[in-house]
């Protein structure tokens, strides 16, 4: 029971994150160009917007949501089940721009969607909450993700698209984040808390630069990907979740896959036309630089 409960809240943690993701594209799309070169200009651009304070604020209730269902369910029960935020975002993309979504969004969707009733035919097994996989594990993986994201963000743009390869880079943060979160809130490893905080901020400040350089579906939706995809790798090796015995096994495997080749698709949105909102330019084809 407090399983299906945590798995309740987790969907509509994906589903707040959706719509705040929504909102500070919306409004990113219409401020200068931010930079980590100059932080503090960059902040203050974003709190004087309303619509964006509005998505952020959006976003943190959804991540608060996300931490109670930390707190009651396994790593990698909860981030499957947030992988269905692909979708979630897909959908409200549509319906707040009255676009329809394409043939491989709808694919995708239904990917995602399909994984989930699969994850919840293969809760009827027992449920390994894991182990605390101590401070180094943590640590390496949380130092690995950074350096990892800023490689990204150095070498990706020219070859995937700023969006996407920005989209990538705050995925690895906030996967590291939830990472640090699991091991605070689970293993009372509170010297975690910096590290998330770290991770957070620096994975929101990489996203709203690739919200500046590409759609809200590429860049969210790929985060997304990466930030469900590595969680639930990480709750089966370095915090030791098991999977349940038998057929209930494979389908749990199935699920995830499921889950994670619709994000997959979801992410495999080309480069607009000239004149479009594309993946490396703005409104009108102006391009948008592609430093931090």
């Amino acid at each position: 029971m407090r399983i299906a409960f945590a798995l309740c809240v987790t969907l509509v943690s994906a589903s707040a994150l959706s719509f705040g993701y929504l909102l500070e594209h919306s409004a990113v799309r219409t401020l200068p160009p931010l930079t980590f070169r100059h932080p503090i200009r960059s902040v203050q651009l974003l709190l004087r917007n309303s619509r964006w304070v509005t998505g952020f604020t959006t976003e943190v209730c959804g991540w608060g949501l996300y931490v109670l269902a930390l707190a009651l369910a396994p790593l990698s029960l909860v981030q499957a089940t947030a992988a269905g935020g692909v979708g979630i975002l897909a959908v409200m993309q549509s319906r707040m721009t009255h676009t329809p979504l394409r043939r491989h969004e709808r694919l995708a969707v239904g990917l995602s969607v399909g994984g989930l009733a699969l994850l919840g035919i293969s809760l009827a097994g027992a449920h390994g909450e894991g182990n605390d996989p101590g401070h180094l594990s943590v640590a390496l993986w949380t130092a690995g993700s950074i350096v990892a994201a800023l490689l990204a963000t150095r070498l990706l743009p020219r070859a995937i698209g700023a969006g996407a390869a920005f989209g990538l880079a705050a995925g690895l943060l906030f996967a590291a984040g939830d990472i640090a979160t699991k091991s605070a809130v689970d293993g009372g490893n509170v010297g975690f808390v910096a590290a998330l905080i770290v991770c957070y901020g620096a994975g929101t400040g990489v996203l709203q630069g690739g919200f500046q350089r590409g759609s809200a579906l590429v860049t969210a939706g790929i985060a997304t990907l990466l930030t469900n995809a590595l969680p639930i790798v990480a709750g089966m090796t370095i915090f030791g979740e098991p999977l349940p015995t038998g057929w209930l096994g494979a389908v749990r495997i199935a699920a995830f896959a499921l889950v994670v080749a619709g994000a997959v698709l979801l992410g495999e949105h080309k480069h607009g036309k000239r004149g479009e909102l594309g993946d490396t330019g703005a409104p009108g084809g102006e391009p948008q630089p592609v430093g931090p």
